[in-house]
């Protein structure tokens, strides 16, 4: 599967080059998308950048570990994103923001998005547990701002269950048509937006 590579991993700084260890994180990646986390062998990865199979064995513990660190990061990520954005916005423009930001996310990020939807489960215990931290942090956020810009009041499972659907409609990037990229972050946050109005 084609992508742009792994923009989220790593908080890197505009400029900065990529490390090796993001550079194997973003091949292995593709690579897992296309493939399935089982499909890869730690040969692919090394041969796809460029380097020795073993030569991981200096960043990553494991195929697994490498595996989990991807899903963490990208969790942290998204996570530390939102809290920024619920600090600095108000209500109502952190609900834009918050779409804006994870539109952005999945159209830049499909292997991500293909990876953790298919296999989380091969990551350790520990990691999925870390994993699902994470995502449920991230979701109470969203949750928070939408409770907070509404008129009336919705059942909290309700609103939950609206933010768990508006994310799985953007995430559903990597198995939807092609646009421009433009394009695309703007018919997801048009459409995301509406979900959510909708719910009113």
């Amino acid at each position: 599967m084609a992508n742009r590579g792994v923009q989220i991993l790593g908080a890197r700084q505009p400029g900065r080059r990529a490390s090796r260890r993001d550079e194997l994180l973003s091949v292995a990646a593709d690579l897992f998308a296309e493939r399935g986390f089982a499909g890869v062998t730690v040969d692919d990865i090394g041969a796809a950048a460029g380097v020795s199979g073993p030569a991981l064995y200096h960043h990553f513990e494991s195929k697994e570990a490498l595996l989990g660190e991807m899903l963490v990061s990208i969790s942290e990520s998204l996570l530390t994103k939102a809290t920024t954005i619920v600090e600095v916005d108000s209500t109502r423009q952190a609900l834009e923001s918050l779409i804006a930001m994870h539109a952005e996310f999945a159209v830049d990020n499909r292997s991500l998005i293909t990876v953790h939807f298919r296999d989380l489960v091969h990551a350790t215990p520990a990691d999925q547990r870390r994993v699902r931290e994470l995502q449920n942090s991230y979701i109470d956020i969203w949750v928070d701002v939408l409770s907070a810009e509404r008129s009336t009041a919705i059942p909290a499972p309700h609103e939950r269950a609206a933010v768990h659907a508006v994310l799985g409609l953007i995430n559903s990037t990597p198995f939807s048509g092609r646009l421009r990229r433009d394009e695309m972050v703007s018919l997801l946050r048009t459409m995301a937006a509406g979900a959510l109005a909708a719910t009113r």
